[in-house]
């Protein structure tokens, strides 16, 4: 049996544990007849015994090389792999170059871009180091700043990215194709500094949606709104048959998150000022040319108190609109899965607050249904997404940055775990659940206009300080202008 490329061990035979990560990566060891004299190198089709890596079989596969074969029962299936569908990446499988990767990605999920990745690394003979640090943010400052830059870095905020613009490697002529072909303008703006693509998209998490009871849907006669007005019309109409309900209210959210507490609120507002005032004008919002007391900035704020101040909706199973600042974002939708609450608005990430066993599903017992916008043809999408740079210019780089703007590694790390791309090429039907399924379809949605969360792109001592603040005190009664006239003294200051 071919030996699997993914090498990673703690010890011998002892399968790594939760205490073993974050980790970097050694080397991948080849597969046997990785050597094999190959004539006319790109111009031949090669075929490769692969170990493909699923399910449980991911343990087994770590301890491969330092234990040998896999037993019968390891998990792991062979299968032909095609090396052809990566020769446009070029072969380097004399050399077997290095390159390494640092992102803020662990655990499990690192796991799943390896996996997603073995094919590409034993057909192109690149040997991918992969390091994922819980301290990101803190570390590729020290790292770059002095001169320990990795090869590739995964960057989840725009605005940290472009501090380091000036170290980035550009994107050459052929990536910047091929993620014009993958990307909407929309996603590329966040890459690009002085009308230079530095870094492309990768991945894609969506936060226009609210969540809700499918059976609680069904028994009531209810039906997903289509438009802004439809999801009023719903709230009042869950809020007249709740009224006999002890606790129960349409709406439930929490806004508590430790140093962070008011980030769902301010994710209330941006979706409101996309849906209300358009892209143009949010990234004006994004960059201080509108200011933050500015009316159309007010109108979303009311916008969302419209639900979120409301007495009628707020706040399912747990008490009135105040009760929000003391209740975890984590748990801000439980309240759903006893009937006392009907919606909440929260990311496609909120799948993994749901309690063991709850199915997540159009037919299950949660499910999320797009925020609509004014009407049921304007697709509005806030998120956000890790972005690829790069701090080291050579070819098997740029051979592993163009393999991460393809279709093809899209549809391969959806298929490893939950996991989103809004990538051309990625197929729905390639989603690892029903919640990624929905968020690719969206995000292929003609009218789809996206826009990367403004709290992340703005200035930290105004997107994640003031403008968390004041919107955790206008929850708490403060009124519009005084908070946003706040946050605005905050940006000048």
């Amino acid at each position: 049996m071919a030996r699997t490329t993914l090498a990673r061990v703690s010890a011998p035979c002892a399968v790594p544990g939760p205490d073993d990560y974050p980790r970097t990566v050694p080397p991948r060891t080849p597969m046997a007849g990785a050597d094999e004299e190959r004539s006319g190198l790109m111009t031949i089709q090669r075929r490769r015994r692969f170990a493909a890596l699923t399910g449980a079989g991911m343990c087994a596969a770590m301890v491969v090389t330092a234990c040998g074969a896999p037993s019968e029962d390891s998990g792991l299936s062979e299968e032909e792999l095609d090396c052809a569908t990566y020769e446009e990446f070029g072969d380097f499988t004399e050399e077997k170059p290095a390159v390494s990767i640092y992102t803020p990605i662990t655990d499990a999920e690192g796991d799943a871009f390896e996996q997603a990745w073995a094919p590409f690394v034993e057909c192109t003979g690149i040997q991918i180091q992969y390091e994922g640090s819980n301290d990101f943010e803190a570390q590729i400052e020290v790292r770059v700043t002095g001169g320990d830059a990795p090869d590739i870095a995964f960057f989840p905020q725009p605005g940290l990215m472009a501090r380091y613009k000036d170290d980035m490697v550009p994107a050459s002529d052929a990536l910047a194709e091929r993620a014009a072909a993958g990307w909407s303008e929309d996603w590329l703006q966040y890459g690009t500094f002085d009308g230079t693509l530095y870094a492309q998209p990768m991945s894609a998490n969506l936060k226009s949606l609210v969540w809700y009871s499918p059976k609680l849907f069904k028994d009531n006669g209810y039906t997903v709104p289509e438009t802004w007005d439809d999801l009023i019309k719903l709230s009042d109409t869950i809020a007249a048959d709740l009224a006999g309900t002890e606790g129960a209210k349409p709406w439930c959210a929490g806004i508590d998150s430790g140093e962070a507490t008011g980030w769902p609120v301010t994710d209330w507002v941006e979706d409101m000022m996309l849906r209300e005032h358009g892209g143009d004008v949010y990234d004006q919002w994004v960059s201080h040319e509108l200011p933050f007391n500015d009316s159309k900035v007010a109108d979303a704020v009311d916008k969302a108190g419209s639900i979120l101040k409301n007495e009628d909706y707020m706040n399912g199973g747990y008490g009135d609109v105040g009760s929000m600042t003391g209740v975890s974002f984590e748990e801000g939708g439980l309240p759903i899965l006893d009937g006392t609450c009907a919606l909440h608005r929260q990311a496609s990430f909120y799948s993994a607050q749901w309690p063991d066993g709850t199915e997540v599903g159009p037919e299950g017992d949660v499910f999320a249904f797009y925020l609509p916008g004014n009407t049921a043809d304007d697709k509005p999408l806030l998120g956000g997404g890790e972005f690829v740079a790069a701090f080291r210019e050579a070819e098997e780089v740029d051979a592993v940055r163009q393999y991460l703007a393809s279709g093809l590694f899209a549809n391969a790390r959806m298929k490893t775990g939950a996991w989103a791309s809004a990538h051309a090429d990625a197929d729905p039907a390639n989603a690892a659940d029903p919640m990624m399924q929905l968020t690719v379809e969206l995000f292929h949605d003609e009218g789809a206009e996206f826009r990367f969360d403004a709290s992340d792109l703005m200035p930290g001592h105004v997107g994640s300080d003031s403008f968390f603040d004041e919107m955790t005190q206008w929850i708490n009664g403060k009124s519009t202008g005084d908070a946003l006239d706040a946050i605005e003294e905050t940006w000048e200051s």
